[in-house]
Formats: C-alpha cells, structure tokens, sequence
C-alpha cells in the first residue's frame, strides 16, 4: 500500500496551559504533526520556550488571530473596545470591503514578532484562528508583510478551502466547511502566485460534540483527502479552562482519541505517516 502523507496540526498552542500541554504531549508521542500559536495569548510568553524541545519533530507556526482576546496594540478601527470582534462581524467586514486592512497588517506583523521573539526563528507556517487569514483583503495584507520580510518560499500558508465533491462525500460538519471553502475561495491560488507553498485539500472541522465517536470522525477526515492533505484538530486538557472557548470537554476527548491506541491503529491501518509540511 502507498504511503499517505498527511499533516495533522493541532490548532490554538498558547491559548491556556492545560492545551499547550495536551498538544506538547501528543508531538513528544508522534501523534501530531504540526502546531500553531497564538502569539497575542497571555500566557505565550510562558509556554513558547517548551516548543524548542521538540526540535524538527513538528511544524511550528504563527496561528494569526483576530477574533479572541486583545490585539498586541491598539487598533482603533478594528478593535475600538480594546477587544478584538466576533467572527461574524469580521466576516461581514470582510465581504464588504469595508476592513481596516493597514490595521490587520501592522497586527500581523505584530504577532508575527512575538513569534520571532520567543522562538529565535521565523514560522514554519501561518493559518489562523477561525480561518481568519483567509478572509477577503486579510490574505493579501499578510501577504505582503511576509513578502516585505523575504519569507515568500520560506513559510508555507494553510488553505482552508477544499473541492466541493470530497466535503459532500465526507458530509461530517459540511454546512461549516462549505462556508469556510466560499470565503476562502481563490486564498489557495493567490498564495501560491505570491511564492508561498500551500496544503492541497483540508479537512478537520468538527461539530464540537462530545458525545461524538471520534474514530469514526477521524477516519471521515481522511477521506477523499487532496494531494497534500491538512487535517486540523483542536485537543487540549481541560485543567484550568481561563481563557478557553466553548469546546473545552471536547478538546480533552480529542487528547484522549489522538493519544489512544485506536488512532495508532486507524494511522498504521492507513498506511498514513504524519508529516510536518505538505509534500
């Protein structure tokens, strides 16, 4: 059987300790394959110099984020509370045109620099929190910070979009994935004319319940996978649930399925090897 090469990172490093340490966990057992961070996290500082023990063991990237918390600076326009927005209303934003996109850029390159600071290095990669880099205008803006830095064919960039037929097929939390694939249609095509590697093919999103059969979920994912395929996962101890979202229970069972002998088996079944970058 051929090898499936497969990323399989797990969103949202930094955003408390008991996630950090589920996602630490599960790269020191091989069981994933990248991470991102959100840089603008109060407890960054704290949990990014653990990230330099796993060395090239898994991706590291920059999990840009515009809707949880505070920016690292003001934003007057975009966040005149001094919170960031809601994803609907980043959304709506986005469609219209009517985003502060200099704003977005110098946050960018802000979170950026956390990165940078905590870590010595630039990011593997870059996504984002809620898709958020993939809106209409946020690409272009990120593009042009990271192109401005010479990182254009040195960080590769997540797309969140995937075919139409392979989301009907694997059908698990479509309606979401159809509106993550709409808004972020041409991000994919305009990353890569910009000189940025990107996934072929996504999937990962999940209806957050937990009283749902995760190998049963985790084997959909891997169905009708692209060329170089991006599963996201979103696993985390509970622990001290300060700064968590809504999806705290099921972001412990996600740890428990993804540290399971089950999951060893669906890779090893699979013939998947978990890979830090799209091949």
């Amino acid at each position: 059987m051929t090898i499936r090469k497969i990323v399989l990172c797990a969103d949202d490093y930094a955003m408390n300790e008991g996630v950090s340490r589920g996602i630490l966990t599960l790269a020191e057992m091989g069981r994933i394959s990248a991470t991102s961070a959100m840089t603008n996290a109060p407890g960054w500082p704290t949990v990014a110099p653990q990230l330099s023990g796993l060395g090239a063991r898994i991706g590291v990237g920059l999990h840009f984020t515009l809707t949880w918390r505070a920016p690292l600076a003001r934003m007057p326009a975009l966040a005149p509370s001094g919170e960031l927005p809601r994803l609907g209303s980043l959304i709506a934003g986005a469609v219209r045109g009517g985003l502060p996109l200099g704003e977005i850029a110098d946050e960018f390159a802000r979170q950026l620099d956390a990165f940078g600071e905590r870590t010595g290095r630039a990011p593997d990669f870059v996504d984002g929190h809620q898709h958020v880099h993939a809106l209409p205008g946020i690409g272009q803006a990120l593009f042009g910070v990271l192109v401005a830095r010479g990182l254009a064919g040195r960080v590769w960039l997540r797309d969140p979009a995937d075919r139409l037929a392979s989301i009907v097929r694997r059908r698990l939390a479509a309606p979401k994935a159809l509106l993550v694939s709409g808004l972020s249609r041409g991000f994919g095509a305009q990353a890569r004319a910009a000189g940025f590697r990107t996934n072929g093919g996504f999937s990962g999103f999940s209806p957050f319940d937990p009283a749902r059969d995760l190998d049963r979920d985790f084997r959909t994912y891997l169905e009708a996978t692209g060329p170089s395929h991006l599963v996201m996962c979103h696993p985390g101890e509970v622990g001290d649930t300060a700064g968590l979202d809504e999806v705290v229970e099921a972001r412990r069972r996600e740890l428990d399925y993804l540290a399971s002998p089950s999951f060893g088996r669906l890779l090893a079944e699979q013939n998947i090897q978990l890979v830090p970058a799209p091949a």
